[in-house]
């Protein structure tokens, strides 16, 4: 039989044992570890990107100014034009045959003219003899100013006849290239209709459609790099020259035209060219995509506060870039924003800010 002493110690072992199972350790309070970006505003100038091509500064609708029959065009879109070429020709028969009615008006007026002038003549040589009356004189003298009246009438239609007919032909006003061409021979055309457009030589511009939105901050600088599109290595500058006051009401676009100052070879009308242009810098925070969140509906970004707790806070995102979003209002700067690690979490939940910034996370950073 063991002795009374071994037996007390070993009941006193077991009960320091069963007292020591009997101790829980509290377990450690778990906080969400989260990465954050201090918010760090600067001055931000929006870049726009556009794409238009090459006009003349003056272009011109060409057309008849006379109705008539097609019977000839000379040009053809993209053929360049002198000065007083004729471009087209209308069918002249009905016009010649004005022409050939007022000048024989013309002729028999001044038929009349000779017949009125001799009798005045006549009556001149009787009056002072006193073989006619002054009645007499008065008739001949009016129907000889009366002739006169009708024969300079009858010219001034010959010379209307004769316009008319030249108008049959169709003549470029300046000198230039066709850029479009909106008639055939042997259709019927009305006066004014146009039937070609003319891009006169001289000044170019670059013309860009562009929405409405982006044009609420007019750019910082009025000089534009302007490049070709299919050759960037093409370029040339220009300034912004006009910018039409109202959208149009089939692209909801405005028309921004920048003034070339030289077209350097391989830039010509019509190429395609690109411009980028920056407005006005303001104050703005760039944050990473992952930093964007919502506050039901509304954008916001989580921050952690002095307390070490999550708060979700309301933004305004005046731009989406790729992979990152530009913050134009509700943060001042100094801010704590979680960038990565926010999923979880709602507001007053006390989060662990990694040591690490999440920069260290982006593929390719440096240890």
């Amino acid at each position: 039989m063991a002795s009374p002493g071994l037996k007390t110690a070993v009941m006193l072992s077991l009960f320091a044992l069963l007292s020591a199972c009997g101790e829980k350790k509290a377990p450690a309070e778990y906080l969400p570890r989260v990465f954050v970006q201090e918010v760090n505003p600067a001055n931000y100038a929006a870049a726009v990107t556009l794409t238009g091509d090459v006009q003349a500064r003056v272009q011109t609708e060409l057309s008849f100014r006379v109705g008539g029959k097609i019977i000839q065009r000379m040009v053809d879109v993209g053929d360049r034009v002198s000065a007083k070429q004729v471009l087209a020709k209308l069918d002249p028969k009905d016009l010649q045959t004005n022409v050939d009615s007022a000048q024989a008006q013309v002729v028999a007026e001044q038929a009349r003219v000779k017949q009125s002038a001799a009798a005045f003549v006549r009556q001149q040589k009787l009056l002072p003899k006193g073989y006619t009356s002054q009645s007499e004189y008065d008739s001949a003298q009016a129907a000889l100013r009366s002739s006169q009246s009708a024969l300079s009438a009858a010219q001034a239609q010959l010379a209307n006849a004769k316009d008319q007919l030249s108008y049959t032909a169709l003549i470029a006003d300046a000198p230039g290239v066709i850029t479009e061409r909106q008639a055939e021979v042997g259709q019927v055309v009305q006066a004014t209709a146009p039937i070609f457009s003319l891009a006169r030589d001289g000044d170019r511009d670059a013309v860009f459609n562009v929405y409405e939105s982006l044009l609420a901050e007019r750019p910082a600088e009025r000089s534009i790099v302007v490049s070709l599109l299919d050759n960037p290595a093409i370029k040339t500058t220009g300034t912004v020259r006009e910018i039409t006051p109202a959208v149009s009401a089939q692209s909801g676009t405005v028309q921004v035209k920048v003034s070339l100052d030289s077209l350097p070879q391989g830039m010509q009308l019509g190429s395609v060219v690109s411009a980028t242009a920056k407005g006005t810098g303001k104050s703005a925070v760039e944050l990473p995509w992952s930093a964007l969140t919502k506050n039901v509906s509304d954008p916001a970004v989580w921050m952690v506060d002095d307390k070490g707790e999550a708060q979700l806070h309301n933004v305004t995102v005046s731009r989406y870039l790729i992979g990152k979003v530009i913050i134009s209002e509700g943060l001042k700067g100094g801010e704590k924003v979680i960038v990565a690690g926010g999923q979880l979490l709602h507001p007053g939940m006390k989060v662990e800010i990694a040591e690490n910034t999440y920069k260290d996370l982006q593929p390719g950073a440096q240890p």
